[in-house]
């Protein structure tokens, strides 16, 4: 069983943010971890955990030398923290990797099997606007996936 559903929660002032207590007990029951691994991507943020990261992470490292690896290296890898949580569930992010994903107040958290990704309210509207334009293209592969 992997990660599943949407949720919007407030972000404090110390970049403390609580994470769903049905996302903490899929977390535990079916990957036996207790911490996030959280780093950016574009425009948002991404907290895997940690198995599912040490997995990313050997895919990348078992990549040949070079421009790519790099790449990689310098814009996911190395902004990863690993991020535990305090007694009400939340987990402190850094100030670096919220900026890059732009948080406000309210953070959008979205469930996605092996992952979770952590968007701003704002951020996560205008990549759904261009998600449902680019799914209407897709009418056919929605239709043969039941939706």
């Amino acid at each position: 069983m992997g990660f599943s559903g949407t949720f919007i929660n407030g972000i404090d002032p110390k970049g403390r943010l609580s994470i769903p207590a049905k996302l903490r007990a899929v977390l535990e029951e079916s990957y036996g971890d207790d911490l996030l691994v959280v780093t950016r991507r574009k425009d948002a943020l991404v907290a895997y955990p940690l198995s599912e990261w040490e997995k990313t992470k050997a895919r990348v490292d078992a990549m040949p030398n070079g421009d790519a690896k790099d790449l990689i290296y310098r814009s996911r890898i190395s902004p990863a923290v690993e991020c535990s949580f305090d007694r009400q569930g939340r987990v402190a992010l850094p100030a670096s990797l919220r900026a890059i994903a732009k948080f406000d107040k309210d953070i959008v958290i979205v469930a996605m099997a092996g992952k979770i990704e952590l968007w701003s309210q704002q951020l996560f509207d205008e990549q759904l606007e261009v998600a449902e334009l680019q799914l209407d293209t897709m009418k056919a592969e929605l239709g043969n996936l039941g939706f």
